[in-house]
């Protein structure tokens, strides 16, 4: 007898209808798998047979062929456990097949038939909606994750028994309904407060420049001035993930498998700080199933990176097509996927490698040979990628025993959000740019015209910085946000003169 079981399966961050095709038949006791499944898959033949017994039900000593159609795209993981263990069980008539054609069914077996979380369930649950399935059976750990997904009924359960019951009768089972945007309406978390940090003023200045505008940010300074401190406060004083950003980003994190034990949706804007030693991939995703990297992980958030001179230069160069477009190609001989990359970078590096060039206590042992092959990593285009350059310089003495705390991340959040609402209203018939970042050159020259005046202080910056054009662009943009601080509608002078300040490490050795 033949049963067909709808699954899913993962491309990129979004989901394609799986048909698990289970054909029961005479012949000699095999079970074999078709389709471009992998080893996972392979392996579910074992864990099937032992959970089917173990559950109490018959396995059939029967030619077994499961086909998981459409054969030509790669299935991976143990998410097809269930579906085929229903497929048999319904092939071989110990359960009603009725219902088969209403339900995506998603999980892992234990040897036992008891049921464990997957991950991706909460894009599959969003890509049933619009297939127009009627609903999911999931394990019961991943139950909460589908229920985001509104208008659709989600199932969860512990074993294989209980799912051969609710096919028998569905009636007396009730789907989980979870208010996700109720929920979802809480305080974020601001995390570690701006408070904390002593002096620093100008880099203070800057780090609200950048979450006012979604700029990308690299602090310069000897070992001790804060350069990390300041980082780390960045996400508190960013505006609250909206509910649409903080699907979008919970997708992506579901893809990866960070959701199985960590509620429903992500609330917080990420903040990823991956180490230096990581690689390529790790950093843009990739592998044979593309799964997203750190940078796609930091969608809507904060990408960190810490000594960015000790990043691969090979590696930082996969950084400059996602920070220009906004997410990140991942091309394999089978398929091609697409991972969403919208992050704030902001990177921290000393000046030199013993990290006092510039320091006015401690003399700086490099060469000045050194000096430049230490700023050779970091190429030009990259750093024109990175709108605020900012020296940070150690505290004086009386800073650091000062009792007075610096202003709370709070009241800057309430300055970012506001010009971020500027932005937004000015945006507001733009469906690609939500933050003066992401500006194109046609809104450079609506929304960042210059007086005669600013315009010959910007002129003479690049002649005298040798900038080129992208960091020109990233100058006007910095100005825009400033003037949407200062609750401006036009930038003035002094906001390009603040601007400017901050390229002048561009060509820093």
């Amino acid at each position: 007898m033949l049963a067909t079981v709808w699954s899913a399966s993962i491309i990129g961050i979004d989901a394609v209808k799986v048909a698990v095709e289970v054909d029961v038949s005479g012949g000699l006791p095999s079970i074999t798998i078709v389709g471009l499944p992998d080893t996972a898959i392979q392996e579910s033949r074992e864990r099937v047979k032992a959970s089917l017994k173990n559950a109490g039900f018959a396995f059939p000593v029967r030619k077994i062929v499961i086909n998981l159609a459409p054969a030509d795209i790669r299935k991976e993981g143990p998410c097809y456990d269930l579906p085929i263990s229903v497929g048999i069980l319904a092939a071989s008539e110990q359960v009603d097949a009725q219902l088969l054609g209403d339900y995506l069914f998603l999980g892992e077996l234990s040897l036992d038939g008891s049921l464990r979380p997957v991950s991706g369930i909460l894009p599959i649950a969003a890509a049933a909606k619009r297939l127009g399935i009627t609903g999911l059976v999931v394990p019961m750990d991943n139950v909460q994750e589908a229920a985001v997904v509104e208008d659709i009924s989600v199932y969860g359960f512990n074993h294989l028994t209980e799912i051969a019951q609710f096919l028998c009768h569905p009636d007396d089972y009730t789907p989980v309904k979870l208010d996700a945007k109720r929920d979802f309406m809480r305080s974020q978390d601001l995390g570690l407060n701006l408070k904390d940090v002593k002096g620093q003023n100008h880099a203070r200045r800057a780090l609200e420049i950048a979450a006012a505008g979604g700029h990308n940010l690299i602090f310069v300074g000897p070992p001790g001035s804060g350069k990390t401190m300041l980082a780390r406060r960045l996400p508190g004083i960013l505006p609250p993930l909206d509910f649409d950003e903080s699907l979008e980003v919970s997708q992506i994190h579901s893809v990866a498998g960070f959701l199985k034990n960590k509620g429903t949706l992500i609330k917080d804007r990420p903040f990823r700080s991956p180490h230096h030693s990581a690689s390529g991939f790790a950093l843009v995703g990739g592998g044979s199933y593309p799964r997203p990297g750190e940078i796609s992980l930091a969608h809507r958030g904060v990408l960190f990176l810490d000594e960015l001179t000790e990043f691969k230069r090979s590696v930082l160069e996969f950084l400059r097509q996602p920070l220009e477009d906004g997410f990140v190609s991942i091309a394999r001989t089978r398929q091609s996927v697409t991972f969403p990359a919208q992050f704030t970078l902001v990177a921290s590096t000393n000046p030199c490698p013993c990290g006092y060039f510039g320091d006015p206590i401690q003399q700086c042992t490099c060469s000045p040979r050194q000096r430049e092959q230490y700023w050779a990593k970091l190429s030009g285009p990259l750093m024109d990628r990175i709108d605020l350059q900012v020296g940070v310089n150690r505290l004086k003495p009386e800073e650091m025993t000062t009792q007075e705390t610096g202003e709370e991340s709070e009241k800057v959040r309430e300055r970012v959000t506001q010009a971020r609402d500027r932005a937004y209203h000015r945006f507001k018939n733009e469906k690609t740019v939500r933050c003066n970042a992401q500006m194109q050159s046609n809104h450079l020259r609506l929304f960042c015209q210059l007086e005669p005046e600013s315009r010959n202080l910007l002129e003479g910056a690049i002649r005298r910085l040798g900038l080129s054009a992208r960091a020109m662009d990233r100058i006007l943009k910095v100005s825009r946000t400033i003037a949407d601080l200062a609750a401006e509608d036009g930038i003035k002078t002094h906001h390009v003169a603040e601007a400017i300040q901050y390229r002048t490490i561009d060509r820093m050795q």
